[in-house]
């Protein structure tokens, strides 16, 4: 978790650094961050399936060792479309990794622990967002911004080195779990919801697979360049057009297959992670564009230089950092729809402050509203993803959290296509290089911009709130294997990690 944030907001600062030195273009710059997000996405649910099918610990592994070959190939690049290249390689390593890790937490955790545990790995990848930009910043400036790429190479080889002794904990567990019973256990009946031998062979629905990546690519894609494009562009209007074909004839042929690489009744039957994927991606949705987007206004229209901006931006993730692993911890305690729901109101009434601000701006205000929503979002996020897993069967770990994840990044797309294209809207078709490449505003384009802020601000409150009023939805709270009080045995996990309830 901490990796794969860690280098999203590193490359993100160096990317000024980094364009001119491979003499990268417009578009190329652009497709640097845009091909790791995408190849990840489209990833997630497929390894999902085939990670639960084949288990965790081996998925994580391959995940973090294609993660760290493809960092040492960016690092080696000589032209951009090379770059472009490796970086999708490495987000389908991430993709590895974003599926299992949460998985794996649920998997070895019971469920009255479950919510600390997912707080302490929600807490990991907001120390990576906020390590991200110093580290990044103090690389490209004394050194190279090829050691951005290299920064987590330490790391991955400390994970495979421990990992491998997780490998084969696993290796024996799957032994004696395929292992045929002796003496009277051979006529015990099985445990309910313990978990059966799998198939060396694995039938993924490569159909239905090709069908996502196309739903996701067409969704994602104009979601990501819309601030470039334009909304009305041919091309935009295209892929979304596009998207609603696609969506259609995926859901036509995957209600009839046998085994689809998305089972929807996921979705239809199970009205919990039904409700904690939806409540993830309307706070996304609310709240990923708020941070670049309250970044340029201070820079903008209120004059602040990017260093001052910054740190007062710091206070957001500070909140989430410090309060992530207590929020969880309270989840356990008194469940998650109500501090779901509540944190997103939270995060509500923080983005309502922004769009309320006077000019000048004072800095107080600024502080206390990000407050609020670093409160707000430390309060969803462990306990939204416990409610979603928890949800599931532990056969399913894998593919739950791919799909939470993919939901996550339709979210965030979604989220800096509109709040950004509001925000922009009365600069024209200079909006996009003003917001995302730093271009310089005249006094008149300034104060259209903080009149657009304001709006997208106000917008992005109702989209929490909508979130809030989901996150409250009443659906059956434990899985069948919570409710036998136990967690049964899996070849997947290593029995030296596995906790027993009391």
């Amino acid at each position: 978790m901490f990796m794969g944030t860690l280098l999203t907001t590193i490359v993100a600062v160096a990317l000024p650094v980094l364009s001119p030195a491979l003499r990268l273009s417009y578009s190329e710059a652009l497709w640097v961050q845009a091909a790791y997000v995408l190849a990840a996405s489209v990833s997630l649910i497929p390894v999902g399936r085939l990670a639960d099918r084949r288990g965790l610990t081996r998925f994580l592994l391959m995940g973090v060792g294609l993660f760290g070959i493809f960092s040492i190939a960016c690092s080696l690049s000589i032209s951009g479309p090379f770059l472009i290249a490796v970086r999708a390689l490495q987000g389908i390593g991430a993709a590895f990794m974003m599926t299992t890790s949460v998985a794996l937490v649920t998997a070895v955790f019971p469920p009255e622990e479950r919510g600390r545990a997912m707080g302490l790995n929600v807490m990991a990848g907001y120390v990576g967002l906020m390590a991200g930009p110093p580290i990044g910043g103090l690389m490209v400036h004394h050194l190279s911004w090829r050691w951005i790429f290299l920064v987590n190479i330490p790391l991955v080889v400390g994970i495979l080195v421990y990992g491998w002794s997780l490998m084969e904990s696993e290796r024996r567990d799957r032994a004696r779990a395929q292992a045929p019973p002796t003496g009277l256990a051979a006529f015990a009946p099985a445990a309910p919801g313990s978990a059966t031998p799998r198939s060396a062979h694995i039938h993924l629905d490569w159909p239905g697979t090709a069908l996502l990546a196309a739903v996701l690519l067409t969704l994602l894609v104009p979601l990501i360049f819309v601030p470039f494009w334009g909304w009305m562009s041919p091309l935009t209007l295209g892929l979304l057009g596009g998207f609603v074909v696609f969506l259609v004839v995926f859901v036509v042929v995957e209600s009839r297959v046998n085994d689809p690489v998305l089972d929807l009744g996921l979705i239809r039957h199970n009205r919990l992670f039904a409700a904690a994927t939806t409540a993830a991606f309307l706070n996304y949705a609310g709240l990923y564009g708020v941070t670049t987007l309250t970044a340029v206004f201070l820079e903008v229209t209120q004059g602040l230089s990017a260093q001052r901006a910054g740190l007062l931006l710091l206070i957001q993730p500070a909140f989430m950092v410090l309060l992530s692993p207590i929020f969880g911890r309270l989840s356990d305690a008194v469940g998650s729809r109500v501090l779901a729901g509540g944190g997103m109101l939270l995060a509500a009434a923080g983005t309502a402050q922004l769009g309320l601000l006077p000019s000048p701006v004072p800095e107080w205000r600024v502080l206390l509203a990000l407050a609020f929503v670093g409160i707000g979002m430390a309060a969803f996020s462990s306990p939204n993803t416990s409610s979603a897993m928890g949800a599931v069967h532990r056969s399913q770990l894998s593919l739950a959290s791919g799909f939470l994840s993919t939901m996550r990044t339709a979210g965030q797309g979604f989220s800096i296509a509109l709040l950004g294209a509001i925000a922009a809207a009365g600069l024209g078709p200079t909006g996009g290089r003003v917001l995302f490449l730093g271009e310089q505003a005249s006094e008149a384009a300034a104060a259209t911009f903080s009149e657009g802020y304001k709006t997208a601000m106000f917008l992005a409150a109702g989209l929490l709130v909508a979130g809030a009023l989901v996150s409250l939805v009443k659906g059956q709270r434990q899985t069948q294997d919570e409710a036998l009080g136990r967690r049964p045995s899996s070849p997947d996990i290593p029995s030296a990690t596995v906790k027993e309830p009391a």
